[in-house]
């Protein structure tokens, strides 16, 4: 008869022995030894009749090994779910004598693991207290809006040479020495940039140039720092190659004619919405769009908030020797020590998370459904396609179709289910949660929001 012994070796970390007897597996190996003389393939005897002696000994000890192993896992298993044991992971094996495992001499074996408890813990969370940032929509910022507008739907024509920061320039950038010589093996690459993209000083040079002319310029000198990262990158170099003399061909002068604010320009801004009939309808549109965006904004700050907060306030003690050793052996790659010790505190930060929100959403009752997952890829593939999807007109089935193709991808289920799960849970805190609104500019919004990037 099998037993097992639970004792205390640490923080929530516990230590179980499992005996077992002979009469606990003999049977069983018995049994799986005939099963395997009856399907054993070996060369000069027939199907099901290779002598019993023979099975034992080229299959034997594996089979046993298996049994025996096979037991003890179900023995813990079992035990575990009679007891209710709330653990992290899988039970981790400590020493055993798995080397003294012998068919020709069944007896009791030993085995003992160590098991990682979850901690309880206490929380509320009507004790939070969030800000609700509130920011005004400026007519600057409207004004910025319609400018972009009118210059993503504008036309582009093809001026003669440069005369403002507006131009649009296609070159080719050929990489040289400091005396203009090109560079055996040296980068070649066509670019698109605006005139305003360069470096205040530099762009004097560019007045007045022309298609064919060609400047030499090092990448650091003729952009400001983010500019000549993006250029550089795109050129496939890093920072430290900045000072590297390039020739820049320019191809194409281009000029953006802004488009004229009339009805065929709102019905291109605006594709699905024909009520735009004047430049005030448009402002108000732009407006309501730019709200809604801050609205939405607001709302993921306040679910950051109730996140930090709870992180931050909810004590939990952790298992920390088995979690390490747990980190080392249960990932796909082995890990060292060091490496454990490493990752620890950002793996602690995940798990407690994760054991916060499943019990806020139990507590809450949250629930996703498969029709909210197929929703979510409805809604995905309207953000993708947007206004085209209006010009397909009936297209009901194809949606359904793609919906239907979305919940068989497994790896697409899983992450909506994620994601659905926490809009649900955060939408539901919101509610409990007391926030106090705070009046913000777009600027100082923008700040916070650089700060916070992480779930």
């Amino acid at each position: 008869m099998a037993t097992i012994n639970r004792e205390n070796i640490g923080l929530l970390n516990d230590k179980l022995t499992v005996t077992i007897t002979k009469e606990d597996y003999f049977k069983s190996f018995d049994l799986n030894l005939k099963k395997q003389a009856k399907t054993a393939n070996i060369p000069g005897f027939r199907k099901g009749m290779v002598p019993a002696g023979l099975v034992k000994k080229m299959y034997g000890q594996s089979v046993f090994t298996d049994e025996v192993f096979r037991t003890v896992e179900k023995e813990l298993n079992q035990y575990m779910s009679r007891e209710a044991l709330d653990i992290f992971g899988n039970p981790l094996p400590l020493e055993n004598n798995a080397r003294e495992l012998d068919m020709n001499n069944p007896g009791d074996y030993v085995f003992s693991f160590e098991i990682g408890l979850k901690p309880s813990f206490e929380m509320d969370t009507k004790d939070i207290k969030v800000k609700k940032y509130v920011i005004s929509v400026s007519d600057a910022m409207i004004d910025e809006e319609v400018a972009r507008l009118q210059t993503r739907f504008g036309k582009m024509t093809e001026p003669e040479a440069v005369t403002n920061e507006e131009n649009v320039l296609n070159v080719t950038f050929t990489e040289t020495d400091a005396t203009g010589n090109v560079t055996e093996n040296g980068v070649t690459k066509d670019n698109s940039v605006l005139v305003k993209y360069f470096s205040e000083k530099f762009r004097k040079n560019l007045t007045g140039k022309k298609t064919n002319d060609i400047l030499n310029l090092q990448i650091n000198q003729a952009f400001d720092d983010k500019e000549a990262e993006t250029i550089l990158a795109d050129l496939g170099l890093t920072k430290e190659d900045g000072n590297r003399f390039f020739n820049m061909l320019i191809t194409k002068v281009g000029m953006v004619e802004k488009a004229a604010l009339d009805e065929e320009f709102f019905l291109a801004a605006y594709p699905n919405n024909d009520n735009i009939k004047t430049e005030s309808d448009l402002r108000n549109e732009i407006k309501t769009d730019i709200e809604k965006y801050y609205e939405q904004s607001a709302r993921n700050q306040i679910h950051d908030q109730i996140y930090h907060y709870m992180l931050d306030h909810v004590k939990m003690e952790f298992p920390e020797n088995f979690l390490k050793r747990w980190l080392q052996t249960g990932g796909e790659k082995p890990k060292t020590a060091e490496q454990a010790t490493e990752e620890y505190p950002s793996f602690v930060n995940q798990l407690k998370w994760t054991l916060i929100s499943t019990k806020l959403a139990a507590d809450n009752k949250i629930e996703v459904l498969p029709e909210d997952i197929r929703n979510f890829a409805k809604m995905q593939l309207f953000s993708y396609m947007g206004s085209q999807l209006g010009a397909m007109g009936d297209n009901q089935q194809w949606i359904e179709d793609y919906a239907n193709r979305m919940m068989q991808d497994k790896k697409f289920v899983e992450d909506s289910y994620h994601r659905i799960s926490a809009e649900k849970l955060f939408g539901a805190l919101e509610t409990q949660v007391v926030a106090k609104d705070e009046a913000i500019s777009s600027e100082d919004f923008a700040k916070i929001l650089e700060h916070h990037h992480h779930h």
